[in-house]
C-alpha cells in the first residue's frame, strides 16, 4: 500500500500486513521475521526496564544491531553521520540516493519510534527502512537520533528534534554544507513512526511560530503517533496484549517521559495533543499532514481523535486506516 501526502508526489510509504480487521490480537498473523524482531525487541526492553524507572542502557547496547554510516554507496543510497550538538550528543544521519545525484531534491527529517525511551537511527531496521525511502522516493533522509528519557525528560527531545531543524537552516543560509548541493530544504516533510509521530506534529507546530532563512515544512506524516491521555479507550482495553504497546507499557513510557511537577500529566497536550488542554492550531499555518492508523494498534482510538482534531481545526489532513499494528522496516 502506497501513501501520499498532497504535494509531496515523490513521498510515499510502503506498509505490510493489513489483517483482516475481525481477528483478535491473539490470532494476529504476522511474518516470521516480523516476529523475531518484536519478541527481541520486547524481551530486550522489558529486561532493561529496573524497577526505580531507570533503563539498563549497558544491556540495550549488548543487544543492539547498530549499523555504521557508509560512504560506499550500498544499494544505490551512501549514508554520513553529522554532529549538530556534542555536549547533547545530538547527531543525525543523512541518506544520499546517488543515482538522483543532478536531481532537486527534498529533504525528509525522520523521527524514530521507541517510547521516547528506546531505539535510534543507526538501529538496522531504522537505517534500512531510510536507506530505502532515500533510494524508492527519492528524497534525502535526515534521521535523527535525540535525547532518551528517562534520563532525559519532556522537552528534551522535542527540543532536539526542533533544534535540528534550525541546525539545517543555518546550515544552508551560512553555506557549511551539511547536506548536499541538490537538496531543497524549502521542500521539507516531517515523518515519524509511534513517538517519532508525536514529534512529527509537535515540531511541525513549534516550526508554524519561527522565522526560518529556507526552511520550510509543507508536510507531515505521522505513522501511528504516539498519542494518550487520562482515560483508557475501547481500544487500550479491547487490544490489550498486542505486541510492544500494553496498558502497563504505556504507563510506564509516559511516566519516564514526563518531568516530575503539577501539570505533567497525561492531559497534557503533548500527551493528549486533541483534549482540553489543546493548543489552539486554526490560525496557525499547519502543514498538510497525513496519520496512518494501525488496527492493530492500541492507541488507534487517540490517532483518530488526532485526526479529527486537526480536521475540525480547519486543516488539510488524509488518514490511511489500516487493520494491522505493523509498519514494515524492509531490508533494502
Amino acid at each position: 500500500m502506497f501513501l501520499q501526502t498532497r504535494g509531496c508526489q515523490a513521498v510515499k510509504f510502503h506498509f505490510l500486513s493489513m489483517e483482516a480487521a475481525t481477528k483478535t490480537p491473539a490470532s494476529l498473523s504476522l511474518p516470521w521475521k516480523t516476529r523475531i524482531l518484536l519478541w527481541v525487541l520486547s524481551a530486550v526492553t522489558e529486561a532493561a526496564r529496573r524497577k526505580d524507572g531507570t533503563v539498563n542502557r549497558r544491556l540495550i547496547k549488548f543487544f543492539d544491531y547498530r549499523s555504521p554510516p557508509t560512504s560506499k554507496p550500498r544499494n544505490g543510497v551512501k549514508t554520513y553521520d553529522v554532529v549538530v550538538d556534542p555536549a547533547r550528543k545530538l547527531w543525525f544521519r543523512v541518506f544520499l540516493p546517488i543515482q538522483h545525484a543532478v536531481e532537486d531534491l527534498p529533504v525528509i527529517v525522520f523521527f524514530h519510534g521507541g517510547g521516547f525511551v528506546f531505539l535510534s537511527p543507526d538501529m538496522k531496521f531504522y537505517d534500512d527502512v531510510c536507506r530505502r525511502f532515500a533510494r524508492k522516493l527519492p528524497a534525502i533522509i535526515v534521521s535523527v537520533d535525540y535525547r532518551l528519557a528517562p534520563e532525559h525528560p519532556y522537552p528534551a527531545q522535542h527540543d532536539d528534534c526542533f533544534d535540528v531543524l534550525k541546525f539545517l537552516d543555518d546550515d544552508q543560509e551560512n553555506g557549511s554544507k551539511s547536506l548536499p548541493e541538490n537538496v531543497n530544504i524549502s521542500r521539507c516533510f516531517l515523518v515519524g513512526d509511534s513517538a517519532g509521530g508525536n514529534l512529527a506534529h509537535h515540531v511541525a507546530q513549534r516550526a508554524c511560530e519561527f522565522n526560518f532563512h529556507r526552511l520550510k515544512v509543507i508536510g507531515v506524516v505521522a505513522i501511528q503517533p504516539f498519542f494518550g491521555g487520562m482515560e483508557r479507550t475501547d481500544s487500550e482495553i479491547e487490544l490489550e496484549g498486542t505486541p510492544l504497546v500494553s496498558l502497563k507499557r504505556t504507563d510506564w513510557y509516559w511516566k519516564s517521559f514526563m518531568p516530575a511537577g503539577e501539570g505533567y500529566d497525561r492531559g497534557h497536550p503533548i500527551i493528549n495533543v486533541s483534549g482540553p488542554k489543546a493548543v489552539d492550531i486554526s490560525n496557525m499555518d499547519i502543514p498538510a499532514t497525513m496519520v496512518v492508523v494501525g488496527g492493530f494498534d492500541a492507541l488507534k482510538d487517540w490517532q483518530r481523535r488526532y485526526y479529527e482534531w486537526v480536521k475540525n481545526s480547519g486543516k488539510e489532513i488524509a488518514s490511511a486506516f489500516g487493520s494491522s499494528k505493523m509498519m514494515r522496516h524492509p531490508t533494502p
